[in-house]
């Protein structure tokens, strides 16, 4: 395993994250508009400019609120919300982008979406449990030694 400070970790998580995620979403994209690479890849890169800008943004605005709420534990209420918030708003930025750059409607442009939702779900829970497989943070490396 690798082991990299917590910076530095999430550093290379969220751009191999994001780079496999813009060839996948090319792919997927290709597949639900039944065009070619040159015609999904820019949409991909918007997208995936947008989740990270958005992530960003939305976690330091959840985690303030968490704080002046004196949250201490994200139950899994609040794990549905803050996942609930996150992708509502990450689809009202795709919903008009997929509906102009396809000039399809709002249903299409939905499907697409959700398309990408359920992808999305699938890749980053597999995407990260290779991760954490790979790169370790230091304190894990303590307990792995110790073992």
């Amino acid at each position: 395993m690798i082991t990299l400070s917590p910076i530095k970790r999430r550093l290379v998580y969220v751009s191999v994250f994001e780079l496999l995620g813009i060839v996948f979403a090319t792919l997927v994209l290709m597949a639900l508009s039944g065009g070619a690479a040159q015609d999904s890849l820019p949409v991909a890169i918007i997208v995936s400019t947008a989740a990270v800008i958005w992530n960003f943004i939305y976690n330091t605005f959840f985690e303030s609120w968490e704080s002046r709420n004196r949250i201490q534990e994200r139950t899994l209420k609040i794990r549905s919300v803050h996942a609930i918030g996150f992708e509502g708003g990450l689809f009202l930025f795709c919903l008009p982008v997929y509906m102009l750059w396809y000039d399809v409607g709002v249903w299409t442009a939905m499907t697409m979406e959700a398309a990408l939702l359920l992808f999305f779900l699938v890749y980053t829970f597999v995407f990260t449990l290779a991760f954490d497989q790979v790169f370790t943070l230091p304190h894990q490396q303590l307990v792995e030694e110790k073992g």
